[in-house]
């Protein structure tokens, strides 16, 4: 016969999925503070303790908290992702209506700058990214095929489990060669490590990092309009590869765009 408090606890195992963030800052440099808790806002993550956010569990979060934990690192500091159910202190509907609460607070700026050596690859490579794609990956697949890889082939897998073949090549996943730098999308390392010096591209990346890593660091004008295409795009197509293929023609209309202005 089970123990009245092990069956408790196995019941409510039936709930919510929900990842925690914990995390510790050095207490140099003072800016990071403030970054950080604006970050896990623009996330979608609510403080339940003074160094506990949480928000519901979705591979996009997660990939969200691993970019900011290897930043936190990155300063020094440390943090801790956790996947679980809520047991105790606080249920499934009091978090929901914390995180809504929380929806639609500023988010902060950053001006940090990564340098990155010039990347040169063969034609015809197999180029890895998460099924899934959203903006960053989307854009990325397209910079690739038309700026560095004309004959790139794309391969998509799940976000666990994948085990790299010889020859393959990642980007926006974590750990590939390519993805987030510091506070830079996987857009913009590509820009960089491929010294892919235009003004429309980098123009281009600062819209691709907003929408991607949510902290509306260049505030560019053009930002919700594109984040909207690409919701649209995602909501209407299920296939990763129809995304990539119609995602490269409202981006190359950006990209023209970009070309035919100054500033």
């Amino acid at each position: 016969m089970n123990d009245p408090a092990e069956a408790t606890a196995q019941g409510s195992l039936g709930g919510r999925r929900w990842l925690l963030f914990i995390h510790q800052l050095p207490p140099k440099p003072d800016y990071l503070r403030v970054k950080t808790r604006r970050r896990l806002r623009r996330i979608g993550a609510v403080a339940i303790k003074q160094t506990v956010y949480a928000l519901a569990s979705s591979d996009e979060a997660l990939e969200d908290l691993q970019w900011l934990r290897q930043e936190i690192e990155a300063e020094g500091g440390s943090a801790v992702i956790v996947e679980g159910h809520l047991v105790e202190g606080v249920t499934d509907e009091e978090l929901d209506a914390m995180l809504e609460a929380e929806r639609g607070k500023g988010a902060g700026e950053g001006d940090d700058a990564v340098t990155a050596a010039i990347d040169r690859v063969e034609r015809g490579r197999t180029w890895v990214t998460r099924t899934g794609v959203h903006v960053d990956r989307i854009a990325s697949a397209w910079l690739i095929r038309r700026f560095i890889d004309p004959d790139a082939r794309f391969k998509f897998v799940a976000p666990r489990g994948y085990a790299q073949k010889s020859g393959e090549l990642r980007f926006d996943m974590f750990e590939a060669e390519y993805t987030h730098v510091g506070e830079d999308c996987t857009f913009q390392t590509l820009v960089r490590r491929f010294g892919l010096r235009d003004r429309a591209l980098v123009a281009l990346g600062e819209v691709v990092h907003d929408i991607d890593c949510k902290d509306d660091r260049y505030g560019r004008p053009e930002t919700a309009g594109l984040a909207a295409l690409i919701r649209g795009l995602v909501d209407a197509h299920e296939a990763d590869r129809t995304r990539i293929d119609r995602g490269a023609a409202v981006l190359d209309d950006l990209y023209t765009y970009f070309r035919k202005r100054r500033g």
